[in-house]
């Protein structure tokens, strides 16, 4: 059965049913923004958009400042739309869907003035005598916002407090399995006292994200599948507009002989585990070095045992549902090829018998290699595929040998030794004794490798990237220009001179740069 199906509307716009995760019951009627309210939207917020852009960073911190008061007022509430929509574990939505925004919104808040405000850059050489740089940040005007279904409220929150502090207006469209934690980000930023028309969170489908694409803005940041992804990057293209893209994961995990084999195993069950294993940077393949992979094993499974699945363990729900009906089906197939090609499952490896909804019961692996799908592409389930390599250089090999590039981890106890081995990994970021947490830091830069996407959010450049980093060159002396018309040819006589003095008879070129 379908988490959203077509149903007949009496209008123009598409219609969509939509159901629980967790019951697969219905949950309510989705009435799906068309291209003439796309467009509506758009022209309201380049409407809205200068008299943002004048106030102030100040003025504009104030709104989020505000913003981050009332999400922690309404946790409760976010908690539960957010739960209702996907099955999610409380404890998951609460770290990564409450906590996160309002840390994300205090630091954006506290710091674009700082990131963005214009600034003097030296001149070097001898036009560093005649010129004045300044370099500042003018906002790009109206961002196209397009988020997933794995972090709903999150992913809006966290790209629209970015785009808003750089002097944006935002027109946004979640997924069509979670638009009303989506929704939210709109309506907490309204009582927050954001002007009308600022940020806009538009109900729809992909046709929906398709018009906000086609629609004229001036970037669009977009989260989502490789393949959507693709057809984002080629519309952006054509209407030579920028773009960022964060793709599809399949991060690798590597157990040195010398990890904390206690922490290790609790980070591999978080890694593959948390938000069910939906979320791009999750943990899909785990290397294990084999002087240690018996002893990891045995504690996997031992940490395993107990986990707590379904709606009834309320905040003591470990594990949760699968959000989306064709991501079960994506799960299944991949554990399926795997058990066909020989892989051995120590637990799990099914649905769960004993629940109605669309969960997955968390799932250990071994004996798995890259000629099995679960191996080589994103899984984004609560499975754990363990593969024992004779040492850690076969390990950094087998993390690169993989189409994506968006995070991963390394456990050691010589945190040097950790760092360096990072660095060997292609990939967009790396931890070291952690599973992923660089997207949940906001100065750190996120973004991915390879098919993981392009371009990177977050962060002070993350910051930028919603500007046009505009240099003004100012004239210091004044008087007649020089080498103005008409040429002559002593000039460029003399220019050449100049050059052979500055560069190769004497080091001034270089003291001066």
């Amino acid at each position: 059965m379908s988490i959203y199906e077509s149903i007949e509307s009496t209008d123009s716009r598409r219609h969509l049913q939509l159901r629980s995760p967790v019951t697969l019951e219905p949950t309510g009627e989705l009435i799906c923004a068309n291209k003439e309210d796309v467009d509506a939207a758009i022209a309201r917020a380049r409407a809205a958009q200068p008299a943002w852009a004048a106030l102030s960073y100040k003025a504009r911190a104030e709104v989020l400042y505000r913003a981050l008061k009332i999400v922690v007022a309404k946790t409760d509430e976010i908690m539960e739309t957010v739960v209702a929509e996907t099955g999610k574990a409380p404890a998951d939505a609460l770290s990564m869907e409450v906590f996160s925004v309002a840390d994300s919104l205090c630091y954006y808040a506290k710091n674009a003035g700082k990131f963005l405000k214009p600034h003097k850059r030296k001149v070097h050489g001898v036009l560093g005598f005649a010129k004045e740089l300044r370099i500042t940040y003018k906002p790009l005007g109206v961002i196209g916002l397009i988020t997933p279904w794995n972090g709903p409220f999150v992913l809006v929150m966290n790209q629209a407090a970015q785009a808003l502090m750089a002097g944006n207006a935002v027109v946004a469209k979640g997924s069509e399995v979670t638009p009303y934690s989506a929704k939210l980000a709109e309506s907490i930023f309204k009582e927050a006292g954001l002007p009308d028309g600022v940020l806009q969170v538009l109900l729809g489908d992909g046709a929906t994200g398709a018009a906000i694409v086609e629609g004229g803005v001036d970037k669009i940041s977009f989260t989502g599948s490789v393949a959507t992804g693709r057809k984002v990057a080629e519309s952006c293209a054509r209407q030579l507009i920028p773009v960022t893209l964060e793709l599809g994961g399949n991060d690798a995990m590597i157990v040195c002989g010398d990890a904390d084999l206690d922490r290790a195993a609790d980070g591999a069950w978080l890694g593959s585990c948390m938000n069910t294993g939906h979320y791009c940077c999750g943990t899909e393949r785990i290397y294990v070095v084999e002087s240690v992979y018996d002893e990891f094993l045995a504690k996997v499974l031992e940490k395993g045992q107990g986990l707590k699945q379904g709606s009834e363990h309320g905040n003591d729900e470990s594990i949760g549902a699968v959000f989306w009906d064709k991501q079960m089906d994506i799960i299944e197939s991949h554990v399926e090829d795997a058990k066909t090609k020989g892989a051995t499952v120590h637990m799990g490896g099914q649905r769960n018998p004993d629940l109605k909804g669309l969960y997955y019961q968390p799932t250990v692996m071994t004996e798995v290699n890259n000629d099995m799908d679960i191996m080589v592409h994103e899984t984004f389930g609560p499975v754990l595929c363990i593969q024992k390599v004779r040492n850690e250089a076969e390990a950094i090999k087998l993390a690169n040998d993989s189409e994506f590039g968006l995070n991963g981890n390394v456990w050691t106890q010589d945190k040097e030794k950790g760092y360096q081995l990072a660095l060997q990994i292609d990939t967009g970021s790396c931890s070291v004794n952690d599973m992923a947490v660089s997207y949940g830091i906001p100065a750190a830069p996120f973004g991915g490798r390879k098919n993981s996407g392009v371009g990177q959010v977050n962060g002070e450049k993350g910051l930028k990237g919603y500007c046009h980093e505009m240099p003004v060159v100012i004239d210091k002396r004044g008087g007649k220009m020089p080498n103005a018309y008409p040429y002559k040819a002593e000039t460029i006589d003399g220019m050449k001179k100049f050059m052979n003095i500055l560069w190769v008879k004497t080091p001034i070129g270089r003291w001066l740069s």
